[in-house]
């Protein structure tokens, strides 16, 4: 089989190494941490959140899940997947960990691009309802609620990671990865999704440029702009790609109202795809 579990996780109370005993998870100081029946692990203190259900709520993971499906994000998945490995398949087994996963399309995508490649997949996200779809999909990789401020990992020990549209936390991505591992990271563009943006509010500001700077203790190792046209019909998968993104948190009531009454629409994606070389 190419794909078993990352077991290389840490303590995210004493940040001692864990061992596995098949229902649970512990360290050497006895913290304990039960494997759900789902197939995750709680690896979230209560300490280190800021609310109460943090992250993606369930109605957002499902219209993601349903989204990502239909394929209108397979070339970015496409990219993302020559970023982390860029000269094909390679002998030794690789360390992957999806920090933000939701609901584990990219480590799918992954899997799929390279079967003949041998992977210990992780995939950490600050959502329980995403790491529940996640595991619910597929039980090869490991899957834990945490957090990326602190991850839950051992340090030097994750060949591959992948931050995509989410929240690069540097120097703990930096810890976890092994000299000359990789960070591969997707950004939304400033034509990304611009259609949409346009309709759900009153001044659309440009978005945001991502940059490729890399960040302190890293090289940048390669940059690929994906930018695409995508033709959405139906009103439900409208829906679903709006209740998907913090857009649906931000937009007007009358933006979204004036969305809802779409039964087409024409977007632009428009991501950027950079890596980063960890320094020895």
């Amino acid at each position: 089989m190419n794909v078993q579990p990352f077991l290389h996780l840490a303590c995210p109370l004493d940040d001692s190494p864990l061992t596995c005993t098949g229902s649970a998870w512990v360290c050497a100081s006895g913290h304990n941490f039960d494997i759900a029946a789902r197939g995750y692990t709680h690896l979230l203190p209560v300490q280190h959140k800021r609310t109460r259900d943090p992250g993606d709520s369930k109605a957002m993971v499902a219209a993601r899940q349903r989204f990502l499906a239909a394929g209108f994000y397979q070339r970015i998945a496409d990219a993302v997947n020559r970023a982390l490995l860029p000269d094909g398949p390679v002998a030794e087994q690789l360390s992957c960990l999806d920090a933000g996963c939701g609901e584990g399309y990219y480590l799918r995508e992954l899997v799929a691009a390279y079967p003949q490649q041998a992977f210990a997949l992780l995939g950490v996200d600050i959502s329980k309802w995403a790491v529940q779809s996640a595991a619910k999909r597929d039980a090869r990789p490991n899957w834990v609620v945490g957090s990326n401020a602190h991850l839950p990992v051992q340090s030097a020990s994750i060949d591959r990671l992948l931050c995509l549209f989410g929240f690069p936390v540097y120097p703990e991505f930096a810890r976890v990865l092994k000299p000359g591992g990789l960070i591969v990271q997707v950004d939304a563009g400033s034509e990304h999704l611009q259609e949409v943006r346009q309709i759900i509010y009153p001044r659309a500001k440009p978005a945001r440029q991502p940059h490729n700077a890399p960040p302190e203790g890293f090289s940048l190792a390669a940059v690929e702009r994906v930018t695409y046209p995508a033709n959405l019909y139906g009103a439900d998968i409208i829906s679903d790609l709006l209740e998907m993104t913090p857009h649906f948190f931000r937009a007007s009531a009358e933006g979204r109202a004036a969305l809802s009454e779409l039964d087409s629409i024409r977007v632009t994606v428009d991501v950027q795809v950079a890596s980063y070389s960890r320094s020895g």
